[in-house]
């Protein structure tokens, strides 16, 4: 990538914002091909938006997508989402069968995040975002699918294999973040954000975990680092 590095700073801007779109635009495509050609129910095609969607960070982040452009971007998303939720465009997206915003509190936790601390902390809305994309969206897919103790909060389902899906991908996250990002919070302290991201995992009212998490984890990571 040293050839893209030494680019002038819009076309870097343009290859990054057509990375971007083309990754988006095959999300969308697979989730509903997932749909329509092996019927596959709404909680994994949401899911494989939930974990692909978690990429554009680290995307906008390598190409240095500038913040006049990731924020208008991001913002643009979440009023889709937006929409989506109430007409129902891309069913693929959103029919999980039960009353949920996650979607929408996923793209209001990235544009949130962007505003607090983009570009001079990418690492820090790296590591909320992808422990909400990886940690709990290959927990919700783990969880249901285990024979384990289970338990509900505030009328939500939790499991044992859910929780520790969800606590040991978030310390993998956070450790690949700060070897990527040094000097990032010491091991310990991403034990303790780890810990955390699971804890408010817990708290999943109609998907706005999509919000607590991303946005926890990234304000604790930016302060203790």
């Amino acid at each position: 990538m040293g050839w893209l590095q030494s680019q002038p700073d819009a076309l870097r801007q343009g290859i990054g914002i057509a990375a971007v779109a083309l990754w988006l635009a095959l999300l969308a495509v697979l989730a509903v091909a997932l749909r329509q050609r092996w019927g596959t129910g709404g909680e994994w095609t949401r899911k494989l938006v939930h974990i692909g969607g978690g990429a554009v960070i680290p995307l906008a982040w390598r190409f240095g997508i500038e913040r006049w452009l990731a924020i208008p971007a991001a913002a643009a998303i979440t009023l889709l989402a937006l929409l989506n939720h109430r007409r129902r465009l891309l069913p693929a997206i959103e029919d999980v069968g039960r009353a949920s915003y996650g979607t929408v509190a996923y793209g209001a936790s990235i544009t949130l995040l962007l505003l607090l601390f983009w570009p001079q902390r990418p690492d820090a809305v790296c590591a909320g975002v992808l422990v909400m994309a990886l940690g709990d969206g290959l927990a919700g897919l783990v969880g249901p699918r285990l024979d384990s103790p289970s338990w509900r909060v505030l009328g939500e389902r939790r499991s044992l294999a859910g929780t520790l899906t969800m606590a040991l991908v978030s310390l993998a996250v956070l450790l690949a973040v700060a070897t990527v990002a040094p000097p990032g919070p010491a091991w310990p302290l991403l034990l303790l954000l780890a810990l955390l991201g699971t804890a408010l995992e817990q708290l999943a009212v109609q998907g706005l975990d999509n919000l607590t998490v991303p946005l926890g984890v990234a304000l604790l990571w930016a302060w203790l680092s």
